[in-house]
Protein backbone atom coordinates (compact mmCIF):
# COMPACT_ATOMS: atom_id res chain seq x y z
CA UNK A 1 0.00 0.00 0.00
CA UNK A 2 1.29 3.47 -0.52
CA UNK A 3 -0.44 6.21 2.20
CA UNK A 4 -1.84 9.52 0.91
CA UNK A 5 0.11 12.11 2.77
CA UNK A 6 -1.01 15.51 2.83
CA UNK A 7 0.27 18.84 4.39
CA UNK A 8 -2.54 20.91 5.15
CA UNK A 9 -4.97 21.91 7.94
CA UNK A 10 -7.17 18.78 8.92
CA UNK A 11 -10.11 20.34 9.17
CA UNK A 12 -9.87 22.29 5.77
CA UNK A 13 -8.87 18.73 4.29
CA UNK A 14 -12.28 17.26 5.72
CA UNK A 15 -15.00 19.98 4.59
CA UNK A 16 -13.90 18.56 0.90
CA UNK A 17 -13.78 15.07 1.55
CA UNK A 18 -17.06 13.42 0.55
CA UNK A 19 -19.57 12.18 2.98
CA UNK A 20 -18.87 8.56 3.58
CA UNK A 21 -15.51 7.95 2.44
CA UNK A 22 -13.64 6.93 4.92
CA UNK A 23 -14.36 3.61 7.56
CA UNK A 24 -11.84 4.88 10.51
CA UNK A 25 -10.04 6.97 12.20
CA UNK A 26 -7.36 6.76 14.22
CA UNK A 27 -5.51 9.74 15.46
CA UNK A 28 -3.42 11.09 18.52
CA UNK A 29 -4.44 14.63 18.73
CA UNK A 30 -2.50 17.69 20.72
CA UNK A 31 -4.79 16.99 23.76
CA UNK A 32 -4.09 20.83 24.67
CA UNK A 33 -4.02 22.51 21.28
CA UNK A 34 -2.06 25.24 22.58
CA UNK A 35 1.11 23.02 22.59
CA UNK A 36 1.24 22.57 19.19
CA UNK A 37 0.33 25.90 18.08
CA UNK A 38 3.25 27.41 16.02
CA UNK A 39 4.61 29.60 18.34
CA UNK A 40 4.65 26.94 20.89
CA UNK A 41 6.81 24.33 18.98
CA UNK A 42 9.29 26.85 17.82
CA UNK A 43 9.73 27.64 21.60
CA UNK A 44 9.99 23.61 22.03
CA UNK A 45 12.44 23.45 19.09
CA UNK A 46 14.43 26.59 21.02
CA UNK A 47 14.44 24.63 23.85
CA UNK A 48 13.00 27.79 25.48
CA UNK A 49 9.48 29.01 27.49
CA UNK A 50 5.94 28.79 26.47
CA UNK A 51 4.12 25.04 27.25
CA UNK A 52 6.66 22.87 27.09
CA UNK A 53 8.75 21.87 30.41
CA UNK A 54 11.75 19.95 31.09
CA UNK A 55 10.95 17.65 33.66
CA UNK A 56 13.41 16.93 36.57
CA UNK A 57 15.85 13.97 35.93
CA UNK A 58 14.38 10.60 37.61
CA UNK A 59 16.67 7.87 38.82
CA UNK A 60 19.54 8.74 36.45
CA UNK A 61 16.67 9.53 33.44
CA UNK A 62 17.03 12.29 31.78
CA UNK A 63 13.23 13.15 30.90
CA UNK A 64 11.92 14.45 27.68
CA UNK A 65 9.62 17.59 27.39
CA UNK A 66 5.86 17.53 28.54
CA UNK A 67 3.45 20.20 27.68
CA UNK A 68 1.79 21.55 30.78
CA UNK A 69 -1.85 20.66 30.75
CA UNK A 70 -2.65 22.02 34.26
CA UNK A 71 -1.73 25.86 32.99
CA UNK A 72 -4.92 25.75 30.66
CA UNK A 73 -6.95 28.73 30.64
CA UNK A 74 -10.91 28.94 31.16
CA UNK A 75 -10.23 30.30 27.66
CA UNK A 76 -8.27 27.65 26.88
CA UNK A 77 -10.70 25.00 27.34
CA UNK A 78 -13.77 26.48 25.61
CA UNK A 79 -11.58 26.61 22.66
CA UNK A 80 -10.36 22.45 22.76
CA UNK A 81 -14.23 22.32 23.32
CA UNK A 82 -15.35 24.22 20.28
CA UNK A 83 -12.49 22.77 17.89
CA UNK A 84 -12.98 19.33 19.11
CA UNK A 85 -16.77 19.50 18.62
CA UNK A 86 -15.84 21.30 14.59
CA UNK A 87 -13.60 18.19 14.21
CA UNK A 88 -16.28 16.14 15.41
CA UNK A 89 -18.94 17.13 13.12
CA UNK A 90 -16.61 16.91 10.06
CA UNK A 91 -15.64 13.32 11.18
CA UNK A 92 -19.33 12.61 11.85
CA UNK A 93 -20.18 13.30 7.81
CA UNK A 94 -17.03 11.34 6.23
CA UNK A 95 -17.14 8.76 8.19
CA UNK A 96 -19.31 5.30 6.84
CA UNK A 97 -22.06 4.36 9.27
CA UNK A 98 -20.29 2.02 11.71
CA UNK A 99 -17.47 3.97 11.69
CA UNK A 100 -15.07 3.54 14.19
CA UNK A 101 -12.74 6.53 15.69
CA UNK A 102 -9.59 5.64 18.34
CA UNK A 103 -8.52 8.69 20.14
CA UNK A 104 -6.08 9.19 22.20
CA UNK A 105 -6.63 11.38 24.96
CA UNK A 106 -5.21 12.54 28.49
CA UNK A 107 -7.10 12.58 32.02
CA UNK A 108 -6.82 15.89 32.16
CA UNK A 109 -8.53 17.06 29.29
CA UNK A 110 -10.35 14.03 27.82
CA UNK A 111 -13.99 15.14 29.70
CA UNK A 112 -13.85 18.39 27.59
CA UNK A 113 -12.64 16.00 24.12
CA UNK A 114 -15.25 13.29 24.86
CA UNK A 115 -18.61 15.90 25.60
CA UNK A 116 -17.33 17.70 22.21
CA UNK A 117 -17.46 14.51 20.36
CA UNK A 118 -20.60 13.31 21.59
CA UNK A 119 -22.46 17.02 20.81
CA UNK A 120 -21.56 15.81 17.32
CA UNK A 121 -23.50 12.91 17.59
CA UNK A 122 -20.56 10.24 17.84
CA UNK A 123 -21.24 7.29 20.77
CA UNK A 124 -19.17 6.76 22.64
CA UNK A 125 -18.08 3.25 22.73
CA UNK A 126 -15.73 2.95 25.69
CA UNK A 127 -11.55 3.66 26.32
CA UNK A 128 -8.87 1.57 25.17
CA UNK A 129 -6.19 1.74 28.17
CA UNK A 130 -2.76 1.75 27.08
CA UNK A 131 -0.66 0.52 30.04
CA UNK A 132 2.10 1.76 29.72
CA UNK A 133 4.36 3.60 33.03
CA UNK A 134 5.57 7.19 31.82
CA UNK A 135 7.98 9.51 34.19
CA UNK A 136 4.78 12.21 34.10
CA UNK A 137 3.26 12.61 37.48
CA UNK A 138 4.35 12.02 40.88
CA UNK A 139 7.36 14.59 41.39
CA UNK A 140 7.13 16.34 45.14
CA UNK A 141 6.43 20.12 45.20
CA UNK A 142 8.54 22.09 43.07
CA UNK A 143 10.51 24.50 45.38
CA UNK A 144 9.85 21.92 48.31
CA UNK A 145 11.16 18.57 47.64
CA UNK A 146 12.60 17.88 51.05
CA UNK A 147 10.47 19.51 53.30
CA UNK A 148 7.76 17.42 51.96
CA UNK A 149 9.27 14.50 50.67
CA UNK A 150 6.41 12.23 51.26
CA UNK A 151 3.84 14.28 49.06
CA UNK A 152 3.32 13.70 45.45
CA UNK A 153 1.96 16.71 43.85
CA UNK A 154 0.35 14.37 41.00
CA UNK A 155 -0.40 10.21 40.30
CA UNK A 156 2.71 9.02 38.36
CA UNK A 157 1.23 7.76 34.99
CA UNK A 158 0.42 4.30 34.29
CA UNK A 159 -2.02 4.71 31.61
CA UNK A 160 -3.00 6.31 28.58
CA UNK A 161 -6.67 6.37 27.64
CA UNK A 162 -7.73 6.21 23.81
CA UNK A 163 -11.56 6.97 23.26
CA UNK A 164 -13.76 4.87 21.25
CA UNK A 165 -16.59 6.42 19.57
CA UNK A 166 -18.92 5.32 16.24
CA UNK A 167 -20.92 6.75 13.90
CA UNK A 168 -24.22 5.08 14.48
CA UNK A 169 -24.95 2.22 12.58
CA UNK A 170 -27.35 2.09 9.07
CA UNK A 171 -30.01 -1.04 10.72
CA UNK A 172 -28.13 -3.73 12.76
CA UNK A 173 -24.65 -4.70 12.96
CA UNK A 174 -24.77 -7.39 10.40
CA UNK A 175 -26.71 -5.55 7.99
CA UNK A 176 -24.40 -2.69 8.31
CA UNK A 177 -20.81 -4.89 7.80
CA UNK A 178 -22.40 -6.55 4.77
CA UNK A 179 -23.19 -3.13 3.91
CA UNK A 180 -20.83 -0.65 4.87
CA UNK A 181 -17.46 -3.13 6.03
CA UNK A 182 -17.50 -1.41 9.55
CA UNK A 183 -19.81 -1.10 12.85
CA UNK A 184 -17.25 -3.97 14.65
CA UNK A 185 -14.06 -4.55 15.81
CA UNK A 186 -11.69 -7.04 14.49
CA UNK A 187 -10.61 -9.93 16.48
CA UNK A 188 -6.64 -10.66 16.93
CA UNK A 189 -7.41 -14.00 16.48
CA UNK A 190 -10.72 -15.73 16.13
CA UNK A 191 -11.52 -16.87 19.24
CA UNK A 192 -9.79 -13.78 21.09
CA UNK A 193 -11.86 -10.57 21.46
CA UNK A 194 -10.50 -7.36 21.03
CA UNK A 195 -9.65 -6.22 24.52
CA UNK A 196 -9.90 -2.55 26.05
CA UNK A 197 -6.81 -2.39 28.16
CA UNK A 198 -3.71 -3.34 26.28
CA UNK A 199 0.19 -3.79 27.95
CA UNK A 200 2.31 -1.70 26.32
CA UNK A 201 5.74 0.19 26.80
CA UNK A 202 7.39 3.74 26.33
CA UNK A 203 8.22 4.04 22.71
CA UNK A 204 11.71 2.15 21.69
CA UNK A 205 14.81 4.27 21.34
CA UNK A 206 15.35 2.88 17.54
CA UNK A 207 11.62 4.19 16.94
CA UNK A 208 12.05 7.47 18.18
CA UNK A 209 15.26 7.72 16.62
CA UNK A 210 13.57 7.13 13.39
CA UNK A 211 10.78 9.35 14.03
CA UNK A 212 11.62 11.81 17.05
CA UNK A 213 8.10 13.42 17.44
CA UNK A 214 7.96 14.35 21.25
CA UNK A 215 4.60 12.16 20.81
CA UNK A 216 5.51 9.25 18.99
CA UNK A 217 3.29 5.77 19.86
CA UNK A 218 5.06 2.38 19.25
CA UNK A 219 3.86 0.29 16.66
CA UNK A 220 3.70 -2.94 18.91
CA UNK A 221 0.83 -0.80 20.14
CA UNK A 222 -0.85 1.04 16.86
CA UNK A 223 -0.56 -2.02 14.81
CA UNK A 224 -3.13 -3.46 17.47
CA UNK A 225 -5.69 -0.66 17.68
CA UNK A 226 -4.76 -0.24 13.96
CA UNK A 227 -5.61 -4.15 12.68
CA UNK A 228 -8.74 -3.86 14.78
CA UNK A 229 -10.49 -0.73 13.01
CA UNK A 230 -11.41 -2.40 9.96
CA UNK A 231 -13.48 -5.28 11.21
CA UNK A 232 -13.14 -7.13 7.71
CA UNK A 233 -9.80 -6.21 6.72
CA UNK A 234 -10.92 -3.46 4.04
CA UNK A 235 -11.69 0.48 3.98
CA UNK A 236 -9.43 3.19 4.36
CA UNK A 237 -7.87 4.87 7.49
CA UNK A 238 -7.70 8.51 8.45
CA UNK A 239 -5.25 10.09 10.88
CA UNK A 240 -5.68 13.77 11.09
CA UNK A 241 -3.03 15.02 13.60
CA UNK A 242 -0.67 12.63 11.57
CA UNK A 243 2.66 14.25 13.67
CA UNK A 244 5.54 11.36 13.66
CA UNK A 245 3.74 8.90 11.49
CA UNK A 246 2.99 6.31 13.82
CA UNK A 247 -0.90 5.30 13.15
CA UNK A 248 0.51 5.54 9.04
CA UNK A 249 2.74 3.04 9.78
CA UNK A 250 0.85 0.61 11.51
CA UNK A 251 -1.36 0.75 8.78
CA UNK A 252 1.32 0.38 6.20
CA UNK A 253 2.37 -2.43 8.07
CA UNK A 254 -0.77 -4.54 8.18
CA UNK A 255 -1.92 -3.60 4.65
CA UNK A 256 -4.60 -0.95 4.73
CA UNK A 257 -5.28 1.90 2.87
CA UNK A 258 -4.64 5.07 5.05
CA UNK A 259 -4.63 8.56 4.26
CA UNK A 260 -1.99 11.02 6.89
CA UNK A 261 -2.78 14.79 8.09
CA UNK A 262 0.16 16.93 9.26
CA UNK A 263 -0.52 20.71 9.43
CA UNK A 264 3.23 21.28 10.63
CA UNK A 265 5.88 20.89 7.77
CA UNK A 266 9.15 20.22 9.61
CA UNK A 267 7.02 17.11 11.37
CA UNK A 268 5.12 16.60 7.93
CA UNK A 269 8.55 15.91 6.29
CA UNK A 270 9.73 13.77 9.04
CA UNK A 271 6.85 11.58 8.57
CA UNK A 272 7.24 10.98 4.92
CA UNK A 273 10.47 9.63 5.85
CA UNK A 274 9.97 8.08 8.41
CA UNK A 275 6.80 5.47 7.54
CA UNK A 276 8.59 3.44 5.26
CA UNK A 277 11.36 2.61 7.45
CA UNK A 278 9.07 2.26 10.89
CA UNK A 279 6.28 0.10 9.14
CA UNK A 280 9.41 -2.65 8.28
CA UNK A 281 9.64 -2.53 11.96
CA UNK A 282 10.02 -6.37 13.13
CA UNK A 283 7.70 -6.84 16.29
CA UNK A 284 5.58 -9.41 17.77
CA UNK A 285 2.08 -8.06 18.62
CA UNK A 286 0.54 -9.48 21.69
CA UNK A 287 -3.06 -9.64 22.09
CA UNK A 288 -5.13 -10.78 25.45
CA UNK A 289 -2.75 -13.91 26.70
CA UNK A 290 -1.80 -14.83 23.21
CA UNK A 291 0.56 -13.24 20.54
CA UNK A 292 -0.86 -12.46 16.70
CA UNK A 293 2.12 -12.01 13.92
CA UNK A 294 0.55 -9.05 12.03
CA UNK A 295 3.94 -8.95 10.03
CA UNK A 296 7.15 -10.11 10.35
CA UNK A 297 9.30 -7.81 8.51
CA UNK A 298 12.96 -7.01 9.38
CA UNK A 299 14.90 -3.99 9.46
CA UNK A 300 18.02 -2.89 10.49
CA UNK A 301 17.84 -0.12 13.20
CA UNK A 302 18.68 3.35 11.65
CA UNK A 303 18.98 7.12 12.68
CA UNK A 304 17.67 9.53 10.10
CA UNK A 305 19.04 13.57 11.03
CA UNK A 306 16.79 15.83 10.72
Amino acid sequence: MNPELINADCIDWLKKRKENSIHAVVTDPPFGMREYSPEEILKLRNGKGGIWRIPPTFDGSKRKPLPRYTVLTEEDIESIRNFFLSWGKEIERVLVPGGHIFIAGNPLVNHVVYNALEEAHLEKRGEIIRIVRTLRGGDRPKGAEKKYSDISAMPRACYEPWGLFRKDLDGKLSKNLEKWGTGGLRRPETDKPFEDMIESERTPKPEKNISPHPSLKPQRFMRQIVHSSLPLGKGVIVDTFMGGGSTIAAAEAIGYKSIGIEIDETYFNMATKAIPILSRINCEVQCGSGQTKLHHNQIEEKEIVY
